[in-house]
């Protein structure tokens, strides 16, 4: 077995990024009523899941795209972080979503900025949201992944096993919520 090379939460980086989409989860309510496509908003998410390499939330990711219109070419671009093959518009937030996803969600003010400046405000805290939102998503699972890993004796390195089962305790509605959803899309497939 392969040592664990996702990216994954430790308490610490839960427990800040819990706070920053608590103090923002206006945004995200809002972002599916503003002028971003579900097309477009899982673009943005699927550049998220691929930094983080979790596997489940690209499947799921993937799925709903093709779901939603985007054509499985585009997909394979964004499987492969081929952002530039985008047209600019969808580009310019896929980048960024890329940039978050890299520096775990501490984007550079500049960069923040340039985004909001290119977007409409509305689409721009949507792109925001979502990023925010997968990002917490897959370093969740990442987590429970890594948590998995330690227990067949290949630990991540860098994690804890006290960090680990916090942020598996206190996010075990969403982890069974999200577990269930990938099983349950993944038996309608076959």
């Amino acid at each position: 077995m392969r040592e664990f090379r996702k990216r994954f939460y430790t308490f610490r980086g839960f427990l800040s990024d819990l706070k920053d989409l608590l103090a923002h989860f206006a945004d995200l309510r809002a972002a599916r009523r503003r002028g971003l496509s579900r097309a477009f908003a899982e673009k943005v998410m699927l550049a998220v899941t691929v930094v983080n390499e979790c596997g489940a939330c690209s499947y799921l990711h993937a799925h709903q795209a093709l779901k939603n219109g985007v054509q499985p070419e585009e997909i394979r671009k964004l499987l492969s972080l081929e952002l530039g093959q985008f047209p600019e518009y969808e580009s310019v937030a896929l980048a960024f979503a890329q940039h978050c996803a890299e520096i775990r969600m501490r984007p550079d003010p500049e960069a923040v900025q340039r985004l909001l400046d290119y977007y409409p405000p509305e689409v721009g805290r949507s792109i925001i949201a979502y990023i925010r939102m997968v990002n917490f998503g897959t370093l969740v699972t990442n987590t429970l992944y890594a948590f998995l890993s330690r227990l067949k004796g290949k630990p991540a390195p860098g994690s804890s096993l006290l960090s680990e089962l916090l942020v598996i305790i206190l996010t075990a509605p969403f982890t069974l919520l999200t577990l269930f959803n990938i099983a349950r899309r993944k038996d309608r497939l076959k």
